[in-house]
């Protein structure tokens, strides 16, 4: 457009309304156009101090969205509300608590074992379980890297343990607690507490100084318990047996009365705090109850006086082992039993295994000629001899499948059934047999019943944990050499309580009391319980078991008798010998021999009975009246003079050995 040019008017465009026009002016029918486009440099711009319009989008959505969001973090911290506080809650709560509260056993005091007088053979003594806490032995809590190695090098020679089982130990994930050793004594328990003393003095001048403070004994513990101790050392240590080495009964009368000595542990809970106990928290605590206090038949005196005996002679003789047996003949209470080699049940490391039982019980073998107290007890019972019965006595004897012969030999013997047990003749104790039935197998049926009524197969009485009931096969098992070899002690097998307690049966006027080692138990409360009164049986009549006695005195007294070593002055002594053939457990063949001695005194009013057996002697005799006779002696004599037992003053029957044909 020109200058010259006047300006055109601007009319409004269809649909637009001009300035002042009211909407009703705008006309109602008129079809609207689209306007044409206008480029931007040609569109109107907003009036000067008008600002431009900002169109917002719809909230709505967005508040829905978030609403929703924070409905659900709510529902879901709801859900878990409901489900700790309601559903889980115990749950919680115990694993609250068992974080929160220590609980450790209160082991109860072990009961004492003593002999007949009070005095200990088992004891126990204040002790101490020495413990750690795993998590004080880490980096964080311990100020230090290698805690548990260090702190098992320290402790290691204290304890007796391996540094790296130690070290494994303090580094037991997910607990707060581990034993490191049990029953540690006094002194080891102060040693361990000076050490913690000056490493934590140690830490707390590092920290002074603006250090870490390292302590890598802090989470060491201890808890009282107690440690078993035998004051005799290896004294009755067949008999009592040994504890583990969690102070359980694990041999002998420490295993078979375990219930009894063990008593019941309490229990003490507390709540801790850095492995340390929370004084003002409370704490529960159930009583420990003591065991029980046992008090054997055992005199230790006597059994002191038997154990040097056959101590000695095994050593001696070079034998593989020995046993005496010392026993009340009117009670059946065992005085003594003593082994040799024994062991030292404070320092089992050092003990061997094949000494570790109770070898008097245990061990089985052929008692020999000391059997024949059985077979000359049958004869006078059934009747079918007398002591002055003649009884001639050829070298040998052929009977079944074999040729018999005594020990030594001899031209042809007149003896009387005395004489046959005093001289310890095989042959004549045969033939004599032979006459308790009309034929052999009767006989022998005879023959095994006393053998049964004596004890022999079966068990003595005691209980005591891994006894042998000795090897007696029925007479229909009998082979043809049994058949003569048994009334003479070969071919069955005892222990050494059972061959003690046939000659107490003699003694005590042909009754039998089984076996006692107990006498009672003395509770928690001081009441004393004795033991169950033992069982006695009639085996023999008083007359038969009188003259059993005095023929017994003939083998002692009589210069012609195997016993004479065992004779006591002052008293009279009745007993016999026993040499067998021992059968060798590692073969099962014959090799070598057992030497025994069994007897009483008084002989006229019995008090006392000893037995005693030695095992394979390789050096010097191995008669039994030459090796075991003189221990007989010794341990009799000791017991007499124990038990104030004076002699009879009476003077001895004097049965006659040998006859004139």
């Amino acid at each position: 457009m020109s200058p010259q040019e006047p300006p055109r008017r601007r009319v409004p465009g269809p649909g637009r309304p001009r300035a002042g026009d009211r909407p009703s002016d705008r006309p109602a029918s008129r079809p609207r156009t689209r306007p044409a486009v206008r480029s931007a440099a040609a569109r109107p711009r907003p009036a000067a101090g008008r600002a431009a319009t900002i169109r917002l989008g719809n909230p709505k959505p967005r508040l829905r969205l978030v609403g929703i969001g924070l409905t659900l973090v709510l529902l879901a911290f709801t859900v878990r509300l409901l489900q700790v506080q309601a559903v889980d809650a115990s749950e919680f709560t115990a694993q609250a608590q068992k974080n929160r509260y220590a609980k450790y056993t209160l082991a109860a005091e072990r009961g004492q074992i003593t002999d007949r007088t009070g005095i200990a053979l088992a004891t126990s003594v204040d002790a101490y379980d020495i413990t750690a806490d795993p998590t004080m032995f880490t980096p964080k809590e311990s100020k230090a890297l290698d805690a548990p190695e260090q702190a098992a090098a320290l402790l290691a020679p204290l304890l007796g343990k391996d540094a790296k089982e130690l070290t494994a130990r303090f580094k037991t994930p997910n607990t707060k607690y581990v034993v490191l050793a049990r029953r540690q004594t006094p002194q080891v328990w102060n040693q361990i507490k000076d050490l913690k003393k000056a490493f934590a003095e140690k830490a707390e001048a590092d920290k002074r100084r603006g250090g870490p403070g390292a302590n890598v004994l802090a989470g060491l513990f201890q808890e009282p318990s107690s440690k078993r101790v035998y004051p005799n050392g290896d004294l009755a240590a067949g008999i009592i047996g040994y504890v583990n080495s969690e102070g359980k009964g694990a041999g002998g009368l420490e295993s078979a009365l375990d219930e009894k000595l063990a008593g019941q542990d309490g229990e003490l809970r507390y709540a801790q705090a850095g492995g340390r106990r929370v004084p003002t928290a409370g704490s529960h605590e159930k009583p420990a109850v003591p065991g029980s206090d046992i008090e054997l038949t055992i005199d230790r005196d006597i059994q002191w006086a038997a154990q040097n005996a056959i101590t000695e002679q095994v050593r001696k003789s070079a034998a593989d082992r020995g046993y005496v047996v010392v026993q009340d003949t009117r009670t059946g209470e065992i005085l003594a039993m003593a082994n040799a080699p024994g062991f030292d049940p404070n320092d089992l490391s050092r003990a061997r295994s094949a000494a570790m039982g109770n070898a008097a019980l245990q061990d089985v073998y052929e008692p020999g000629s000391t059997a024949k107290v059985i077979s000359m007890a049958a004869v006078l019972e059934e009747k079918a001899a007398g002591p002055l019965t003649h009884v001639t006595v050829p070298n040998r004897l052929h009977r079944g499948d074999r040729l018999f012969k005594d020990d030594i030999d001899h031209p042809t013997w007149y003896l009387t059934l005395n004489g046959v047990l005093a001289k310890s003749s095989n042959i004549g104790t045969i033939l004599a047999t032979g006459q308790l039935g009309k034929t052999q197998s009767d006989a022998n049926d005879v023959l095994y019943s006393y053998l049964t009524k004596f004890g022999l197969g079966r068990p003595t009485g005691l209980d005591y944990p891994g006894e042998s009931r000795g090897i007696l096969a029925k007479p229909r098992e009998w082979s043809t050499s049994q058949q003569y070899t048994i009334p003479f002690g070969q071919g069955l097998s005892v222990n050494a309580v059972q061959a003690a307690s046939v000659y107490s049966t003699v003694a005590n006027g042909g009754v039998r009391i089984e076996p006692t080692l107990v006498r009672g138990s003395k509770g928690p409360d001081g009441r004393f319980t004795p033991a169950s009164a033992p069982e006695r049986t009639r085996v023999i009549s008083e007359g038969t078991a009188k003259t059993l006695a005095a023929m017994l005195e003939s083998v002692v007294d009589d210069q012609e008798g195997t016993g004479t070593k065992a004779r006591i002055p002052g008293y009279r002594v009745g007993g016999k010998t026993g040499t067998s053939n021992r059968v060798d457990p590692a073969t099962g063949r014959y090799k070598g021999y057992t030497a025994s001695f069994a007897g009483f005194a008084p002989a006229d009013n019995p008090r006392i009975t000893v037995y005693c057996a030695i095992q394979n002697p390789t050096k010097g005799s191995y008669f039994g009246g030459q090796i075991c006779g003189p221990i007989y002696k010794k341990v009799m004599e000791f017991a007499l003079k124990t038990l104030q037992i004076a002699p009879t003053g009476a003077p001895p029957a004097g049965l006659p050995v040998t006859f004139t044909p």
